[in-house]
């Protein structure tokens, strides 16, 4: 788990929510505070998964591809929110290796509903639409990508979006890698509700190597 980046993500406060899960379910949790953990090649080769948690900044050529790297290797990558999806502004290649990227929240703190729309998928299964008060995230997204969830715009901030229906949970591949990301979790109160929670948990195991 690497944090960092923007403090209003709440970074380390929602990795210390869930290093505690991933630990319980046997995981060797390693956590680190500098993108120059994606240095260690071979670390990062012999890692399961990877949960990026950093909000803008920038990355340097050299850590991005010991990321990619390790991804394409067979290391799986899940994050959520900003964390993952609005890490690297100016690195097109981060973005299509996680498959979206944040570009707008109109109205910031909103009441939303999340659709679910792969009831059959292991993340989602059992889960039931839901609503939110956060962010509602605007994204530009792969068209790879599977979606699992998605929220529809009200055009109440911006009436040509109206009606807009926008990813909000999905998986991919990266080569051997899986890749999961939600974009629920501005902070990390927001995990207070079992279905955000849930899907992220899930998703966390499901990207594992």
């Amino acid at each position: 788990m690497v944090w960092g980046g923007w403090d209003g993500h709440e970074p380390k406060q929602c990795v210390d929510r869930f290093a505690p899960f991933l630990r319980g379910q046997g995981y060797d949790v390693t956590i680190s505070d500098t993108l120059d953990a994606y240095l260690d090649k071979e670390f990062l080769a012999s890692l399961s998964l990877i949960v990026p948690v950093w909000t803008m900044g920038e990355i340097s050529g050299d850590q991005f591809a010991g990321l990619r790297d390790a991804v394409a290797s067979g290391v799986g990558l899940a994050g959520w929110h900003g964390g993952m999806c609005d890490s690297f502004r100016s690195n097109t290649e981060y973005q299509f290796l996680t498959g979206g990227q944040w570009v707008a929240h109109p109205g910031n703190i909103i009441r939303y509903t999340v659709n679910i729309t792969a009831k059959d998928d292991p993340i989602t299964a059992g889960l039931q639409d839901f609503e939110m008060e956060s962010e509602q995230y605007y994204m530009h997204t792969d068209p790879s990508n599977r979606v699992l969830a998605t929220t529809t715009f009200d055009g109440a901030v911006h009436p040509w979006i109206a009606g807009t229906v926008m990813p909000v949970v999905w998986t991919r591949s990266w080569d051997r890698g899986r890749v999961f990301f939600s974009s629920l979790g501005h902070v990390a109160r927001d995990f207070d509700g079992l279905e955000a929670r849930t899907i992220l948990e899930r998703g966390l195991l499901w990207a594992s190597r």
